[in-house]
């Protein structure tokens, strides 16, 4: 199996991590941190917002089931591009839309991706496009915390309703 990384951020990193654990051809996501300039950052300090990181997903997907462009086309159906540093209620540099790209390849088809879109938003896209930094993977009760959490009230009221968009929107690109 042929794999490839994505690395993502577009608000609570758990929104992106429910959304991805459902789309057929990815191996893994992992809920962390990345862009700023603490090592080791803890998840206090991000909400903080004076590390500089954004919460992020990592996504590893199987290249033989589903392309990076689709990843990203799936990325800007579920967060907003156009809030700089924020996602509805999330505000915060910490919550800005990023992508961190991890070859030349991947910045390319992130612009190419990036212009489409630009005729789908009524608003300019605000994300960042950026060489993939060192990677922090959140706390361990972050991650899955929408399957291990589904009744939470932030869960119920927000990601449950980001989950069922992506579901209508993609039911052919769900896992089976």
């Amino acid at each position: 199996m042929a794999t490839e990384t994505a690395t993502l951020g577009g608000g609570c990193f758990w929104c992106l991590e429910a959304v991805y654990q459902e789309l057929k051809g990815v191996v893994s996501v992992e809920s962390g941190y990345a862009g700023g300039a603490v090592p080791s950052p803890r998840y206090e300090d991000v909400c903080e917002g004076t590390t500089g990181h954004a919460e992020v997903v990592r996504v590893v997907f199987d290249t033989d089931k589903i392309s990076y462009r689709d990843i990203l086309e799936v990325f800007f159906t579920i967060h907003d591009p156009t809030t700089l540093n924020r996602q509805g209620n999330d505000i915060g540099t910490q919550y800005r839309s990023v992508i961190y790209y991890h070859d030349e390849t991947q910045r390319d088809t992130a612009q190419h991706v990036i212009a489409e879109m630009a005729n789908v938003w009524d608003a300019p896209i605000v994300t960042e496009l950026a060489p993939a930094p060192e990677f922090f993977k959140a706390e361990a009760y972050h991650q899955n915390y929408f399957r291990q959490n589904p009744m939470q009230g932030y869960c119920a009221y927000i990601i449950a309703p980001k989950v069922a968009k992506f579901r209508k929107m993609h039911a052919d690109r769900l896992a089976g």
